[in-house]
């Protein structure tokens, strides 16, 4: 029976951020990756430039993280933003910040970033065998023992002293994230956060939403509305794209998780548009006013094509209520001016764990140990990345969670 100091499950950023610490501080340690090479999802992540950080404070940054961001606060003081900034770079890989404080490869290719973590990995001594899963973690006393393996059909028992789930969520299941390590600490008596999709598109009900497909709006206000109540649950600033189902775009991915978890609590979700954020209602009525003085607007549609893109008209007009055929009234300029400061759309559900970027939910916060990653429930078992009930918007967050709970894990702390 092959032995090993620890087994990393895993191979994405907090599997090699995991690993790779360990090796550093002289330990044998086995990578095993079910796909065919290591940090399958960050290849493709940001479009394939991947966004490795956000340079922004710890506390900012915490106030991004959903359920509980503070859990985050020990891992942060190992290893935070500068820290892989400055391991990237070592390794030949200079970095950019870009817009909203978002960290990115100079050479803006993601591969560059993969392939350079994966060389650290094995120069620091870590075993990185691919094909390969964990199909059962063997434990006595409460304490790891083993985890058995299964790499192209054959099967094979690895001893160890510890193992670090790193297996990621159920988001992009392509890329070898398809929940392995939920079924895994279930087996070994640990509780799983409901999961479900976070940064996800969102449908919405309206009959219109396939003529206005592809069409984006820029500098747009979105807000998710509790519909009962009309309780703002969230708010972005910026693009949204329409599609065949309904809204994408940075802002709705941003606003996912409050729509999604709203949604599922059987509430009535609005998505409310603010069309043009920078006028308040005086303003925009004086703009329609000074509109109006063009002999060439004479119609509902011509004064509105002044006012949002063409292509936008009709979804517009039906959330309105407004007919093409209507007179130019008082009436209807306020109903114009109400629609431009708040058109609201009928989520009607979310796209599945196949369109979703990141897995909200996971391995429950209270059984883990913040300081080191360790179970309580199980000594030399650890957790590390989107497996944990750990989650935030786009901008670099989620992988900076990956790597520094991977770092952290890897400390091997008891």
């Amino acid at each position: 029976m092959q032995a090993v100091d620890l087994v990393v499950a895993g191979g994405g950023p907090a599997g090699i951020l995991a690993a790779g610490h360990a090796a550093m501080q002289g330990k044998h340690v086995l990578l095993v990756e079910k796909m065919e090479k290591p940090l399958r999802k960050l290849r493709i992540s940001g479009k394939g430039r991947c966004n490795i950080t956000s340079t922004k404070s710890v506390e900012e940054f915490l106030h991004k993280v959903n359920p509980l961001g503070d859990f985050l606060l020990p891992s942060f003081q190992e290893f935070y933003n500068k820290d892989i900034v400055s391991l990237i770079n070592e390794m030949g890989v200079p970095t950019v910040v870009e817009r909203g404080d978002r960290v990115f490869p100079a050479s803006q290719k993601a591969w560059d970033v993969a392939e350079a973590l994966v060389k650290w990995a094995k120069r620091n001594g870590v075993d990185i065998q691919c094909h390969t899963k964990v199909t059962r973690i063997i434990s006595k006393d409460k304490a790891i023992q083993a985890v058995e393996l299964e790499s192209k059909g054959r099967r094979a028992t690895v001893s160890c002293k510890a193992i670090i789930l790193a297996t990621g969520g159920a988001s992009y299941p392509a890329t070898g994230s398809t929940g392995d390590g939920y079924r895994l600490s279930k087996q070994l008596g640990h509780t799983i956060v409901n999961i479900r999709p976070s940064v996800v598109p969102l449908e919405i009900s309206e009959a219109l939403r396939h003529r206005v497909q592809g069409l984006a709006l820029r500098n747009v206000a979105v807000a998710v509305v509790d519909a009962a109540t009309n309780q703002q649950l969230d708010g972005e600033f910026g693009e949204l794209i329409f599609t065949t189902f309904g809204v994408a775009g940075p802002t709705i991915l941003r606003v996912s998780h409050a729509a999604v978890d709203a949604f599922l609590a059987d509430k009535n979700v609005d998505i409310q548009l603010d069309l043009k954020p920078a006028l308040n209602e005086l303003k925009l009525k004086n703009r329609l006013q000074r509109e109006l003085e063009n002999p060439d607007v004479n119609s509902v549609q011509a004064l509105l094509r002044k006012l949002m893109p063409a292509g936008f008209i009709p979804l517009f007009m039906s959330v309105a209520g407004i007919r093409s055929q209507e007179q130019i009234s008082e009436q209807l300029q306020g109903k114009i001016i109400s629609t431009l400061k708040k058109l609201t759309l009928h989520m009607s559900g979310y796209r599945p764990f196949t369109e979703a970027i990141v897995t909200a939910g996971g391995v429950n916060l209270a059984e883990v140990d913040e300081r080191t990653m360790q179970s309580k429930k199980v000594e030399g078992l650890y957790f590390a990345g989107e497996l944990l009930d750990l989650d935030a918007a786009t901008g670099g967050y989620n992988m900076q969670i990956a790597f520094s709970t991977g770092w952290l894990a890897g400390s091997l702390k008891s």
